[in-house]
C-alpha cells in the first residue's frame, strides 16, 4: 500500500472544478426523481448533461477493474436494498422508495469529482426517511473530525459510532477512497474504526467519505451482474459521499453546489457555518456557464 501523495495547489484547484460538477449532475437531475421515472431515464439524462452540457466524461461507464465486466452505465443507481452499484435499468421508481445517484466525472482537465445523494421518492416509511438521515448525519460527523494530524480512524469512529447508536449498521467491504488524476487513490477510507488510529492526516490530501449504513445487518451480497451490491437480510440500504480537502486548519467539502443540502442540524460550530456560508455564496449558474 502507497501513501497518499498531498495534492498540489493547482491540482487542488482542478479538484474544486471536478468535484463541483460532480454536484452539479445530481442538482440537475433532481427535479426528475420523480414517481414513474426509471432509473435507466435518469442515466441518459444524466449522460446526456455531462456529455452535451458540461463537456466531461462519466468515469464510471465501461468502467473495468481487474475481474469486473466493464460497468455499463454513466451513473449508479442503488435502491432500497441495494448498497451500491445499483445499475440503472426500465423499472419505474414507486411512491416510498429510495434512491441513491452516485456520479463521478472526469472533467476536461483530467481530474475526477465524486459525490452522491440519497431521493425519497413520495412519502416513504418512517425507517426509510430516518435511515437516509441518519446516513446523512453520519457523513457529517465523519467530515467534522477531518483536520491536519487528525487521523482516518478518527472518520470511521465517529461514523460508526452514530450508526450503531441509530440501531443501524455500518458496511464493512466497501470504503472511501483517495482521488485526483485517477478515479481510485490511497488512502482507503473505512466508514468504522478507532480514534487515533490509521493515516495520520495531512494538508492537501483529497479523499471521498461516503458511508454505507444498513437498517438491520451489515452483510451485503453481490448479484448475478457482477455490480449490483445488497443486504443479504434485504433491509434498506442508504449512502451519502462528500470529497473533501485536508486544509491547513481543517477541512474543505468540494462536492458543493448551489442546490446542495445544508449540513444537518445537529452538526454545530465553525464548520456547519462555513459550509452553509459556501453554499449560499455560489452562483445559481452552473460552473460549466461561467467558465465560457
Amino acid at each position: 500500500m502507497s501513501k497518499p501523495v498531498p495534492k498540489t495547489p493547482e491540482e487542488i484547484k482542478e479538484m474544486r472544478i471536478a468535484c463541483r460538477l460532480a454536484a452539479e449532475v445530481l442538482d440537475y437531475i433532481a427535479p426528475f426523481v420523480q414517481v414513474g421515472v426509471t432509473t435507466g431515464e435518469l442515466d441518459r439524462l444524466c449522460r446526456e448533461y455531462m456529455e452535451k452540457m458540461q463537456h466531461t466524461v462519466s468515469a464510471t461507464l465501461n468502467y473495468a477493474p481487474p475481474g469486473y465486466s466493464p460497468y455499463p452505465a454513466s451513473i449508479c443507481t442503488s435502491l432500497n436494498h441495494q448498497v451500491c452499484h445499483g445499475i440503472p435499468g426500465e423499472k419505474p421508481l414507486k411512491k416510498g422508495d429510495i434512491l441513491n445517484i452516485d456520479v463521478t466525472i472526469i472533467s476536461q482537465a483530467g481530474f475526477y469529482g465524486d459525490t452522491s445523494r440519497m431521493f425519497i421518492i413520495g412519502d416513504a416509511s418512517i425507517l426509510a426517511k430516518r435511515l437516509c438521515q441518519v446516513t446523512y448525519e453520519c457523513m457529517w460527523l465523519g467530515i467534522a473530525t477531518v483536520r491536519p494530524g487528525g487521523y482516518l480512524g478518527d472518520i470511521g469512529h465517529a461514523i460508526q459510532r452514530h450508526a450503531e447508536g441509530n440501531g443501524f449498521s455500518v458496511v464493512r467491504e466497501f470504503c472511501g477512497h483517495g482521488i485526483g488524476r485517477r478515479f481510485h487513490e490511497e488512502p482507503q477510507v473505512l466508514h468504522y474504526g478507532s480514534l487515533s488510529t490509521g493515516i495520520e492526516l495531512r494538508p492537501g490530501m483529497i479523499f471521498t467519505i461516503e458511508p454505507m449504513i444498513n437498517a438491520g445487518k451489515a452483510a451485503i451480497s453481490e448479484l448475478p451482474d457482477g455490480w449490483t451490491i445488497v443486504t443479504r437480510d434485504r433491509s434498506l440500504s442508504a449512502q451519502w459521499e462528500h470529497t473533501v480537502l485536508v486544509t491547513e486548519d481543517g477541512v474543505e467539502v468540494l462536492s458543493l453546489s448551489a442546490a446542495c443540502p445544508l449540513p444537518p442540524k445537529l452538526l454545530t460550530g465553525t464548520l456547519a457555518t462555513s459550509t452553509a456560508n459556501a453554499i449560499a455564496a455560489l452562483p445559481p449558474a452552473p460552473i460549466y456557464e461561467l467558465q465560457r
